[in-house]
């Protein structure tokens, strides 16, 4: 991994500061929101024990003569007064507060509303197949009435007779409604109502007064497809008894508007859960609507950092008018219990705490006190959303800043690295390198490169004039010991002394051979530097030279690839043909009989490359830089003809011409190329 990736990995670690701040900020959110529960709890508990003593508002009867919450009927409140039309789009209600009719027609629904001293009624019926009543219906005696489509509403009355009322229309429109009384039909003239037909069926709404209706209520329709067959009933109620009727309580909507305060919503319920109350509102919190997170990464972060609740529309006043939530269904059972809710749009939260209202040991209703938490939302959202707009720019600039300062970094050590790099290519004696006047830990290390590099260039130079000197040295001490071998040998010697002549002689002919390797390399230094350039073609050169050496190796096979076409080049033809004695030389030496060896010339816009390729066993990764210098060599043993001289004087020629030469391994032993521009010397 680079140096910039590096930094770029450490700068991510100021991100532990604004993620200890958001621990911070959600921890202080909980906190704030539990002490805010706390105090509505206490709050509901008073009003719930306040409450206990209007017990007689709650309608508890604890002898619910088997009926369900089912069986009851809801009287929803409503605004204004309603034109009895068959049409319920100018009720205040929501239209999911249908009910269904539970019987045979399970398609029926229907709606009881309280405005005032009325009661409203709407029932909407699928039928496919209409039948009206017949003109004159009352007067038909019982027995032979046909059957017809009708609505009936049933209500025992404040004397606890069972008082029935027949909607039965005779076409749509207005129509009379019956008060039935044993088999007889009487009208009802203090009830308005209004069947108006639908493509499924026929809707039927109704304006009834409150004092006709008892504290039990119950709806019947029937439904028939033909007046000779008898009539299939759907009825909200189980038995003959009506379920209750449930209206909302006058003193106890006034109990509500004094206890609640401002951002509250207080919410009184029978021991079935219907609504007897409602008071306060949770809206127009301004504080809230201008600190609201906006949408984006920024909430993803703020949902993910705050404690989910429960949907804040859960929190709303259920359109039945029968509160099921889990927190208020532990109420009704004698258990205070808590809940808060949150939006996942807006960020709208809630806290809503219920509380059983209990009279003489039995649970009469519940209080519900619900708060926005906008203040507590409104401090969190503003430190969140600074915290996350300091958290963002905070880590641009540190990892910008980083990023460059690895750059700027990783640039310095670079060029550093190629110019140690390129001084030991060259073989110069490089002093001065990048940033050696730093005083940083890379001007340190610069100024040791630059040492290194001084004493390597020194070593170099005395390997360089090694030969000379040892051949200069040597000769005269090597001519004493070949004459006087030479009188030795004319002596009369022992077998012993003579067998140790003959060794002494051996050595000093190996001597004179290192002596004419170093001096033919102290030749071509010499005629390198005095190189007489003349123009000649390098295509024939080579295909002689290649012809030579098949002669040269009988052993080895020889092929070159001729470029097709005469190559003129200046430059000093016998000293090239050396340069390539030198190479081939090396080939033969590490390939094996029978083996070929590929000479190939190929030629570029400014350069010409001679390859040289032999099978072979490939050259040592740590010789690779050496290669060429005086007195290196890959081979084993101590033999005077491998002094490592040979690819030296190579190097020297290619280097005289002003080209390049390398080696490299290839798959199936080693390639040396030799580049040189192509007018020599440039």
């Amino acid at each position: 991994m680079n140096l910039r990736r590096q930094l770029l990995l450490v700068s991510l670690l100021t991100l532990v500061l604004p993620w200890a701040g958001c621990q911070f900020i959600q921890e202080t959110e909980t906190a704030l929101r539990d002490g805010q529960q706390q105090m509505l709890a206490g709050t509901t508990q008073a009003i719930a024990e306040s409450l206990s003593q209007h017990a007689a508002e709650f309608a508890f009867d604890a002898a619910s003569n088997g009926h369900l919450p089912a069986d009851q009927i809801y009287g929803h409140p409503i605004a204004g007064v309603p034109l009895v039309d068959g049409y319920i789009n100018d009720w205040s209600t929501d239209p999911s507060a249908l009910r269904n009719l539970r019987g045979v027609d399970g398609d029926n629904r229907f709606i009881v509303a309280v405005s005032e001293n009325y009661a409203w009624l709407f029932v909407e019926v699928r039928d496919k197949t209409l039948v009206y009543t017949p003109t004159g219906y009352e007067k038909i005696a019982a027995a032979d009435r046909p059957a017809a489509d009708q609505v009936e509403l049933l209500s025992p009355g404040s004397e606890g007779e069972r008082l029935r009322f027949l909607f039965a229309a005779e076409a749509p429109g207005p129509l009379p409604v019956w008060r039935v009384d044993g088999s007889n039909l009487s009208p009802e003239t203090r009830i308005r109502a209004y069947w108006q037909d639908t493509a499924a069926g026929y809707q039927l709404e109704a304006r009834i007064p409150l004092s006709l209706l008892g504290d039990r209520l119950g709806i019947a329709v029937y439904n028939t497809a033909r007046p000779d067959r008898a009539a299939v009933r759907s009825a909200n109620y189980g038995g003959p008894v009506p379920g209750h009727f449930i209206t909302s309580s006058a003193l106890l909507r006034e109990l509500a508007a004094s206890y609640v305060q401002p951002g509250q919503r207080l919410i009184i319920t029978d021991h079935t859960g219907w609504r007897l109350a409602q008071a306060g509102s949770l809206g127009g919190n301004t504080a809230l609507a201008q600190t609201e997170v906006a949408p984006g990464w920024l909430r993803l972060a703020y949902d993910s950092l705050l404690e989910p609740g429960s949907e804040a529309r859960l929190a709303e006043p259920d359109v039945s008018g029968r509160e099921q939530q889990p927190y208020i269904s532990a109420a009704l059972s004698g258990r205070g219990s808590s809940n808060w809710f949150r939006s996942a749009d807006t960020g709208r939260a809630i806290i809503a705490v219920a509380r059983p209202v209990v009279h003489n040991g039995s649970v009469v209703g519940s209080v519900i006190l619900q708060q926005s938490t906008g203040e507590i939302l409104s401090l969190t959202n503003e430190a969140l959303a600074r915290l996350m707009s300091f958290t963002l720019l905070a880590t641009i600039v540190v990892a910008l800043s980083l990023l460059g300062y690895a750059t700027w970094l990783s640039l310095r050590i670079r060029r550093l690295s190629d110019a140690a790099e390129l001084a030991l290519e060259r073989g110069t004696d490089v002093i001065s390198l990048p940033s050696s006047n730093a005083s940083d830990e890379i001007g340190d290390l610069s100024r040791s490169f630059s040492n290194v590099l001084r004493q390597l260039g020194s070593y170099n130079a005395y390997l360089r004039t090694l030969a000379s000197k040892l051949s200069h040295e040597m000769r005269t001490p090597l001519t004493i010991v070949t004459s006087s071998l030479d009188n030795l040998e004319q002596e009369q010697q022992s077998q012993a002394a003579a067998a140790y002549t003959a060794r002494a002689r051996d050595g000093a002919r190996r001597l004179q051979k290192i002596l004419a390797a170093m001096s033919e390399a102290n030749r071509i230094e010499e005629l390198v530097e005095q190189l007489e350039r003349e123009s000649f073609d390098l295509d024939a050169l080579l295909a002689a030279a290649t012809a030579a050496y098949e002669d040269a190796y009988p052993e080895r096979m020889f092929h070159y690839a001729s470029p097709g076409h005469a190559l003129p080049y200046q430059g000093a033809p016998e000293l090239l043909v050396q340069m390539l004695d030198k190479l081939i030389a090396n080939a033969v030496d590490f390939s094996a009989a029978g083996e070929r060896i590929d000479l190939d010339l190929r030629v570029g816009e400014d350069h010409v490359e001679i390859n040289i390729s032999n099978p072979g066993p490939p050259l040592p990764e740590h010789l690779a830089p050496r290669l060429f210098d005086s007195m290196v060599t890959v081979r084993g043993g101590d033999t005077a003809e491998h002094l490592g001289l040979g690819l030296y004087i190579a190097r020297v020629i290619c280097e005289g011409h002003g080209g390049t030469i390398r080696a490299r391994n290839t798959d199936n032993g080693v390639c040396f190329t030799v580049r040189l521009p192509t007018t020599a010397g440039t």
